[in-house]
């Protein structure tokens, strides 16, 4: 039992301190309807990976500066002529592919890969937590400082710009966070799934708020099942931690749903 606690605990204490991040980065990206730049900024992560081997960085180093990199060209991009959901779609399948391409050229990455892209939150160490602890209040402290600007942006921007809020100094912000939140994601659900952290809890939460403050709350309980039960169950059933996790998720929401939609034919 003290073997088991030993791998799990640490494992399930970050999965916690990720909540603190997936609820209220969920439920924004809902609001500003930016679930492709969650997929496109996960996919990219893949290519962070191989280019922290081909030149041997750390993961996070190589994993950091690509999430930067990704920030940076969507930002050059951004072109009222080029609808955004294109533009995400044609960086996430470039970056996806060419981390794949990169990955299969590197000996040393290729028996890792499929951790990679399902994660793997079982290698966390105690040693890991307070690194990951600090980052995460770090960006909980600039999220909460523009917390406000934030919704008036995704409730209406023209109102917002009209008081006086930046726009794209707030757009600028919310990519690096999210950015951020990719990169201590990866070990969590990797690349492929990362998207569904924070998509699926915040789905979850609209069907039972009525406030943004409820839906936060809300998505932060479900993202903390999701991640509790996917964790012990993938232990116990020898799968993937990240394809656990978000089945999970999933299978919550349709579970909710359903009782839902019951309620209302009864």
């Amino acid at each position: 039992m003290m073997e088991w606690l030993q791998l799990l605990l640490p494992a399930w204490i970050m999965g916690t301190l990720l909540v603190f991040l997936t609820a209220p980065l969920g439920c924004l990206m809902l609001w500003r309807r930016m679930s492709f730049f969650a997929d496109t900024m996960a996919h990219g992560t893949l290519l962070g990976v191989a280019i922290a081997g081909a030149l041997s960085l750390p993961m996070w180093m190589g994993v950091t500066l690509l999430a930067v990199m990704l920030v940076g060209i969507l930002w050059i991009l951004h072109d009222p002529r080029l609808p955004n959901d294109a533009l995400l779609a044609l960086c996430s399948a470039t970056l996806l592919c060419s981390g794949l391409l990169l990955i299969q050229h590197l000996p040393a990455l290729r028996p890792e890969l499929l951790s990679y892209l399902f994660g793997d939150l079982l290698t966390i160490s105690w040693a890991d937590l307070p690194v990951f602890a600090v980052i995460i209040i770090g960006a909980l402290t600039v999220l909460y400082k523009y917390w406000q600007a934030q919704i008036q942006i995704a409730i209406d921007p023209d109102i917002a710009v009209s008081e006086g809020i930046n726009a794209k100094w707030q757009r600028l912000i919310f990519m690096l966070l999210l950015a951020l939140f990719t990169v201590l994601a990866l070990r969590a659900v990797g690349s492929l799934l990362m998207g569904a952290l924070l998509v699926i809890p915040a789905l979850t939460a609209r069907l039972m708020a009525n406030s943004p403050k409820q839906m936060v709350v809300w998505a932060f309980i479900f993202a903390q099942i999701g991640i509790s039960v996917g964790l012990w169950s993938s232990a116990g059933l020898n799968v993937s931690t990240g394809l656990s996790i978000v089945l999970t998720m999933a299978i919550l929401f349709a579970v909710i749903f359903a009782v839902q939609k019951f309620k209302k034919m009864a």
